[in-house]
């Protein structure tokens, strides 16, 4: 089964953070991916990836548009990391489907 990491992050890190992470989640159970999603807001982080996470991810979602903190624990997996903002995320989950189902066909 394949299996992403999503991390939201948005400027206020209120609503979107959250919307999108809703976002991702609903994508996955569509889709039947196995997943974690990371909030970043202003809580902070919210449901935090760990090192055994990123041992089994295929891809990584980045949901923001502000920096997402504590980036470098991602370093290894740069070439595996797909950007969108998380109002692309909130408003156009079919496109974020179709990127999802150009990596399984990849």
């Amino acid at each position: 089964m394949v299996k992403f990491i999503g991390v939201t992050s948005c400027a206020t890190g209120i609503a979107h953070s959250y919307m999108a992470a809703e976002a991702l989640e609903n994508i996955a159970n569509k889709l039947g991916l196995d997943h974690k999603v990371e909030i970043q807001g202003a809580l902070g982080i919210e449901n935090r990836i760990t090192e055994a996470d990123l041992r089994d991810t295929e891809f990584i979602i980045f949901a923001n548009d502000v920096n997402i903190t504590e980036i470098e624990r991602f370093n290894s997996l740069r070439d595996k990391i797909i950007q969108f903002s998380p109002h692309e995320v909130i408003r156009n989950p079919k496109k974020v489907e179709a990127q999802i189902n150009s990596i399984q066909k990849g």
